[in-house]
């Protein structure tokens, strides 16, 4: 009877080698992050030394430097947006830390200089490493090709220089230089850099094949169809380029009424100092209210309202294995409500597993002998099929035999000697070709059975005669179908699936996991279309993948998500966040946490507004005591600031995890 081939868990597989070359920006060649390194440092030797009664002297310069540091780059941009007449929270805050020290509160305002200069690098940071990655991409295309002249000799071109027309040839593992059409050869192309699919592809005469792809063990002769700077590669970048600069601004809640709530403040605290100098107040007396208004109503609770629950959230996902790269992003993935999934890689595990033996009735072989046979036929090739069958057969601890006369045709499978059998593994149709006969008719009707479940069939032939037929396929995550149940709960909308491997083995997996929205055969800008259509039907989309052919459809969604462990380096700098551990399931419960995180924000802005209206009609009605209004104003921020590092806690995360599993 044939089965179902169980396995043991193996170890994730390494990262796939469509990753290009890192050429990664060092945090400390960007000026924002020396800036705010020195500032951090500053007010690290100035904050012992206050708490510890040292004298003025010693530690009111460090406070003074660490102001000037961390602060000149966000007053000057707050200066220049008030020469172009607006006014942003940049200037405010500086304003506000200012005040503070104009009050006593020097290690109040420095501390906001320091958040706000350290959030200033880590975003000028983000921004050079995905420039960095994208220049990167470029380097997965050669960087010089042979081309075929007319008199058959051939000559190294510098691959821009390759016109529609030429020819080129491509030798054995060697990467394709332009996009073009086989004219004479057959081989099998890795493509996981354009479409994520996690088998080489057969190319015969007259296949399409890309820049950049890696060519297998037959050499091809191509004709040039498209200029490098239209080729599928070179349209990747652009888009991720494209992208990342008409993306709409991200903007944390309270900074979409910065305009409003800053101009209001500045001209409310004017009017608290001019309308009683009007009135013949003392000018001490109405500057020292002004000064008081200032303070209790400037935004440090309202900022920190909105930081730490989101800042605690962000430390609470990174120690679960989950990456959120701002407090920006983790605001946007509270407000998804729809998602789009990657195949290959993301809910699959991106390589090729043995799920099915089927020995033929009558070749005396058995599951284990059958896999046996073909694995010792199969071990010098570096083919992952072939990769795939040695993995099996060394999990289930078979002893193989010593192969000899090993051959390799592309497209079509190994021959070689085991055991003095001639032993041939590849594909049914080809090695079938037009065999007749009942062994035969056997091998071929399991073969599509096979391929008709979305698994790759592969065909083992002794001594010219079928014996077996294994299936091969991308294996399912665990997790996979318990996270497609848990976001559509949380999404309200089944996610959908954009994959570039063929409809079938789409189809199949789909089935398995319950979506029903499957998207197949898709290059990278089918994907960007299938994401720009959601949100034009105004959903905030969430993508989840992991490779290069992702990466415009994570740099085009509402947010991104990239799997960690084989992730490209496009991707997880593209990426909003990434899931280090290659834990699918962790995606639902952050978004979970999310949501929670911005709940904690509306509580501590409802808490940060009445305190300040409190204490504002208390300064404008009656007299509030300078030293009284500090203290509501620092008491807000003590309360709303913890509140928000409650999220710190293991116990948001379970409840996270259980309100993302439901």
């Amino acid at each position: 009877m044939p089965t179902s081939l169980i396995e043991r868990p193996v170890p994730s597989a390494a990262p796939r080698p469509d990753t290009a070359p890192r050429r990664r920006t060092r945090v400390f060649a960007l000026p924002e992050a020396r800036w705010a390194a020195a500032a951090t440092v500053l007010f690290l030797i100035a904050l012992p030394l206050q708490l510890t009664g040292a004298p003025a002297w010693a530690w009111g310069p460090l406070y003074a430097l660490a102001y000037a540091t961390g602060g000149w780059e966000p007053g000057w941009a707050g200066l220049q947006a008030l020469h172009e007449k607006t006014l942003d929270v940049d200037l405010l805050m500086i304003v506000a830390a200012l005040g503070a020290a104009a009050v006593g509160q020097v290690m109040d305002g420095a501390l906001l200089i320091v958040i706000f200069a350290t959030s200033g690098a880590l975003e000028a940071l983000a921004t050079a490493r995905t420039a960095d990655s994208v220049r990167g991409l470029l380097d997965l295309a050669p960087t010089t090709a042979t081309r075929l002249l007319d008199d058959g000799a051939e000559e190294s071109v510098p691959t821009e220089r390759l016109a529609v027309g030429d020819t080129v040839l491509v030798r054995p593992g060697e990467r394709i230089g332009a996009d073009g059409r086989v004219l004479d050869g057959a081989s099998e192309v890795d493509q996981a850099t354009i479409t994520g699919e996690p088998l080489p592809v057969a190319k015969e005469v007259g296949d399409e094949v890309f820049a950049g792809t890696l060519n297998g063990t037959g050499a091809l002769r191509v004709k040039v169809e498209r200029d490098a700077s239209d080729s599928v590669i070179a349209r990747i970048v652009a888009m991720v380029e494209e992208a990342s600069e008409t993306k709409a601004p991200t903007q944390l809640f309270i900074e979409k009424v910065e305009q409003r709530y800053s101009i209001g403040m500045v001209i409310a605290t004017l009017a608290v100092f001019a309308v009683p100098l009007a009135f013949g107040a003392a000018f001490t007396g109405s500057l020292l209210r002004a000064m008081t208004f200032m303070i209790v109503a400037s935004p440090c609770a309202v900022v920190l309202a909105t930081m730490p629950p989101l800042l605690s959230a962000i430390a609470n996902a990174g120690r679960h294995g989950v990456l959120v790269k701002s407090a920006v992003v983790m605001e946007r993935l509270g407000q998804v409500d729809g998602v789009a999934l990657d195949k290959t890689g993301t809910l699959t595990e991106g390589t090729p597993r043995v799920t099915d033996l089927r020995p033929l009735t009558g070749s005396g072989l058995t599951e284990e002998q059958l896999l046996a046979l073909a694995a010792a036929a199969e071990h010098p090739s570096e083919h992952p099929l072939a990769r795939a069958i040695v993995d099996a057969a060394r999990t289930r601890g078979l002893a193989l035999a010593t192969a000899e006369d090993f051959s390799s045709a592309p497209g079509i499978g190994v021959t070689a000697t085991v055991d003095g059998r001639a032993v041939a593994v590849g594909a049914p149709a080809r090695l079938l070709n037009d065999a007749e006969g009942a062994v035969s008719a056997r091998a071929a009707a399991i073969a599509a059975e096979l391929e008709s479940s979305g698994r790759t069939a592969v065909l083992v032939e002794a001594d010219g005669v079928p014996v077996g037929v294994l299936g091969i396929a991308d294996r399912l995550r665990p997790d996979a179908a318990g996270t497609v149940t848990a976001l559509t709960a949380l999404t309200g909308t089944a996610p959908m699936l954009l994959t570039g491997d063929n409809p079938r083995a789409a189809a199949r997996l789909a089935a398995e996991v319950g979506i029903t929205d499957v998207r197949a055969g898709l290059l990278p800008q089918d994907k960007v279309t299938a994401v720009q259509e959601q949100e034009k039907a105004g959903r905030k989309v969430l993508v989840v993948g992991d490779g290069v052919n992702d990466a415009p459809a994570l740099a085009t969604a509402h947010t991104g998500i990239a799997m960690g462990r084989a992730g490209s380096d496009l991707a997880l700098e593209t990426a909003d966040a990434v899931i280090v551990r290659d834990e699918l399931a962790t995606v639902p419960t952050v978004v979970a946490l999310s949501r929670r995180a911005r709940s904690f924000v509306v509580q501590n802005l409802v808490i940060a507004s009445v305190f300040i209206s409190v204490l504002v009609v208390w300064d404008l009605v009656a007299t509030l005591p300078l030293p009284l209004g500090v203290l509501g104003h620092e008491g807000s921020t003590v309360i709303v600031g913890l509140n928000g590092l409650r999220l710190l806690r293991e116990a948001a995360w379970t409840r996270a995890r259980a309100e993302g599993g439901r």
